[in-house]
Formats: C-alpha cells, sequence, structure tokens
C-alpha cells in the first residue's frame, strides 16, 4: 500500500486525478478501523494532515467556511456561539481523543447514515465545497447523500470544506445511544430555527439508509409558528403541536432492526427527540434563564 503525502491542496487534486482510486485520510477515525478490520484494503492512502488550508476557517460572504480538516474540538471551542447545533453534534462524537482528530470532512467522506454531524448540516442548509483540478462546486447537504455510505463525490474529487450560516436562532441536536457520546447513534434528530426566513430546518439520522430531512414537519411548523404570529411574539407552544412536530419527523424516517435496536424503537425514539430537541430551541428562542423556563416552557 502506498502512503502519500501532499503538503497542498492542489498536490492532493493532482494525485485524485491520476489515482482516483486513492483513499483520503485526515483524522483516521473511520478508515483507520476499517483497515484494522481488514474490511478495505486499498491500493494507497492520500495522507491530507499536513495541508493547512484545510484546517482553517473564516468568513466567507454571509456564510462561515469551514475547512474540512477542522477537529470537532475546534468546532466546538472556536466555532460553538456561532455553529451551536454543529457544536452539539461535535460534542457526541467519540471519546475526546476522537473528537481531537475526527473532522466534519471525514464524516462527510464516510457518509455513514449514523453520522452525527449530518442531521445538523440538514438542517442548517450546509453547502459542501467539492474540488478536483476540473474546479470546485457548492453540493447542497440534502443533495451529498447518495446511499449507505455512498455519497455525491466524483472519482477525482475531495471534499474542501462546508459552508453554514452563523446561527440567527437556536439550534438543538440529540441522539440516542446506549453511552450516548461515546456509541454509534441509534437514532439522531436536529433542529434548527430561521425566523428570518419564517421556516424550520429539521432532520433525522440512522434511521435510513442516508440522513433525511424531515420535511413534513418543517413544512408543518413554519406554517403553525406563522399562523399564530408567534415567530414575532413567541409564546409556549401547545403540546399537540410538539407531538404532531415528533410524529411527523418520526414518519421521514424509514429505518431497518440491527444491532443497536428495532425499527419500532427508533420511530418512537425519533419522535421523542424530536417533540424534546423541539422544546429545548422554543425555550431557548423565547428567551434564557427563568424568563424562558417560566414563558416558553
Amino acid at each position: 500500500m502506498d502512503f502519500l503525502i501532499p503538503s497542498t491542496f492542489a498536490e492532493a487534486l493532482a494525485i485524485k486525478a491520476e489515482r482516483p482510486e486513492v483513499v483520503p485520510i485526515a483524522g483516521g477515525t473511520d478508515v483507520m478501523v476499517e483497515l484494522n478490520f481488514d474490511h478495505r484494503r486499498p491500493t494507497a492512502l492520500l495522507d491530507l494532515t499536513r495541508i493547512a488550508e484545510l484546517t482553517e476557517w473564516a468568513p466567507s460572504e454571509n456564510l462561515l467556511r469551514v475547512g474540512a480538516g477542522v477537529p470537532y474540538v475546534r468546532i466546538i471551542d472556536e466555532l460553538g456561539d456561532r455553529l451551536p447545533g454543529l457544536a452539539m453534534a461535535s460534542r457526541t462524537v467519540g471519546s475526546p481523543q476522537i473528537r481531537n482528530r475526527g473532522t466534519v470532512g471525514g464524516n462527510l467522506g464516510a457518509a455513514s447514515p449514523a453520522g452525527d454531524t449530518h442531521p445538523v448540516l440538514l438542517a442548517c442548509d450546509a453547502q459542501v465545497e467539492v474540488a478536483s483540478v476540473r474546479g470546485t462546486r457548492m453540493i447542497p447537504a440534502a443533495e451529498f447523500y447518495l446511499g449507505v455510505k455512498r455519497n455525491a463525490l466524483e472519482p477525482d474529487e475531495l471534499i474542501a470544506a462546508v459552508h453554514l450560516a452563523p446561527a440567527a436562532a437556536p439550534q438543538q441536536f440529540s441522539k440516542v445511544g446506549t453511552r450516548n457520546a461515546m456509541v454509534i447513534a441509534v437514532c439522531s434528530f436536529a433542529v434548527a430555527l430561521h425566523p428570518e426566513q419564517g421556516r424550520v430546518g429539521a432532520a433525522v439520522g440512522s434511521a435510513a439508509p442516508t440522513p433525511r430531512r424531515a420535511l413534513a414537519a418543517e413544512e408543518f411548523l413554519a406554517g403553525e409558528l406563522s399562523d399564530a404570529g408567534l415567530w414575532e411574539s413567541p409564546k409556549p407552544l401547545l403540546d399537540s403541536v410538539r407531538r404532531r412536530f415528533g410524529e411527523l419527523a418520526a414518519e421521514a424516517a424509514s429505518p431497518i432492526d440491527d444491532v443497536r435496536g428495532t425499527a419500532a424503537y427508533r420511530r418512537h425514539a425519533l419522535a421523542v427527540l424530536a417533540r424534546r430537541t423541539l422544546g429545548w430551541a422554543w425555550q431557548d428562542y423565547c428567551g434564557t434563564g427563568e424568563t424562558r423556563s417560566q414563558s416558553c416552557a
């Protein structure tokens, strides 16, 4: 097995164009597991850890451009105030050692249905920046996931960055797992409020062949909030609204039975997760501290 170590992104793209079969590796938290268990035996690995530009983040017009090599721990520490949903999901990824190594770019590249950051990227309308020697293109997160561990990358492309708008309103993420932050999610859910657009983002994870937007839940809640004037004058949500939102979120899934849980359990858990995460997000939207808990609990 060849181990290729480019020092620039341009060099990495040139290698990928010449040898499209090479497997990129940065944190190695997914790739090394597959190698150790002999689930994959590529002809070459493309080490991206020396490419400084992949480890940088910066404002880009009205968005934040987060390099594919930025580890979870830096998203938590440096971007938690601007990308709270992504930071919440990052906190649930593995152990501290894994969070120091793993990256959102790696999560995207693996395209596992259970990837913790995927529901947040969908709920927040993220754009995935991919590049090759032919140029750069932007792929909406909703179009990036094609199937179990399959993504929209062409053979000669690498993930360069992910673009997200800084949060203008509350975001929430939660997941179910036997040890929560230390295991693959049984199921997960993310919600993001977008009051300036009068809409809601919601997505499920680990409950379908791909991470998936909960479109019916989004449309239902946005309609309820707009019809009742709650964007402008927030007040407690009716329990019936929260429960219906949870039901619609669960209906977006198409789970299976596996060693981590049954399909029926995943649907039930998603309904509960969606109801609770909406409650937390709406409390934050109403205010903070004691005022929040009294007015919008």
